[in-house]
């Protein structure tokens, strides 16, 4: 396997965060990405990922290497294209599914701005928070959460990180007595997101370990916005996206919550899914660019 087609193995393992997903989505085996990765790390003389049995994760040398290669292989791509005729202007329908929530804050900018830079482009935008499957139901993309995806064949793309807050009104708080430590979030009501979505307890990193706390709860939703009306009546103490909950915590609506610990896996991936990487229509190779460059500009910048 030549060096090019070894950078293309690397960055479908980063976007389908599986070696396994990677296999699948290139039609080789497992074995092959594996031997492809240990080579490149050879070559380039530093670990790319960190493996266990349960999880995998980039390190620091692979956060940039893909950028940059990255960057290498889509000039290739674009030059390719060209060089056989195949770039052509993006037009027709585009079918958009996304996460309400999650992109509740930057989903109108995102689309109004690539509207304006492809007027040929037209738009079909489906919200939802439930788990969705591409080509069964004829979605040319979706910006999702992890969770929502029901086929691991899609190739994914990291958007963002939303973290996650810790809040309650003060009149809940006054009823209870203000958490200092996480263990003391055991004495407490959660309204909590839907165990479907998430399993109802929470970690915290203290010192070189972990504390898992589980949650007690009497309301929970897949839906962040409701989960944060529901803690505005007074319901409970919730882990909800920050970005939710910046108006009500500047008001003091809400008050924050052992934000001075932190939270394991305490944010919300919002990943770009589409089914292949070749092939793709012009319209769908546009929207990719364009929300890959969208979502690396500041949020105040937008």
């Amino acid at each position: 396997m030549d060096y090019l087609e070894s950078l293309r193995v690397f960055r479908s393992v980063v976007e389908a965060n599986s070696f396994r997903r990677a296999a699948d989505n290139l039609g080789i085996s497992v074995a092959a990405v594996s031997r492809t990765i240990s080579r490149l790390e050879t070559r380039l003389d530093s670990r790319l990922f960190h493996r266990t049995t349960r999880q995998m994760s980039m390190t620091e040398a692979a956060e940039r290497f893909y950028a940059g290669s990255s960057r290498i292989l889509d000039d290739l791509d674009a030059l390719e294209a060209e060089a056989s005729m195949q770039a052509v202007q993006p037009g027709g329908v585009l079918r958009l599914v996304a996460h309400t929530t999650a992109t509740v804050l930057r989903l109108v900018p995102l689309i109004s701005s690539f509207k304006r830079k492809y007027p040929k482009v037209d738009l079909d935008v489906t919200l939802t928070e439930r788990p969705v499957d591409l080509v069964a139901d004829g979605y040319d993309l979706g910006i999702v959460v992890p969770f929502m995806l029901s086929a691991e064949t899609v190739v994914t793309r990291l958007l963002d990180r939303v973290p996650l807050a810790i809040v309650a009104t003060s009149e809940y708080l006054q009823r209870r007595t203000l958490p200092q430590h996480p263990s003391e979030l055991t004495t407490h009501t959660f309204v909590a997101v839907s165990p479907s979505v998430r399993k109802p307890e929470l970690t915290f990193r203290l010192g070189d370990g972990e504390l898992v706390v589980p949650l007690t709860y009497h309301v929970a939703s897949n839906s962040p916005m409701f989960n944060r009306e529901m803690i505005l009546e007074g319901l409970g103490i919730g882990a909800i996206p920050a970005a939710l909950a910046q108006a009500e915590l500047s008001s003091g609506k809400l008050v924050p919550i052992l934000s001075d610990f932190e939270i394991v896996d305490g944010t919300i991936e919002i990943r770009l899914a589409y089914n292949s990487r070749t092939l793709l229509p012009a319209k769908v190779r546009a929207f990719v660019e364009h929300a890959v460059a969208f979502f690396e500009k500041p949020v105040e910048s937008n």
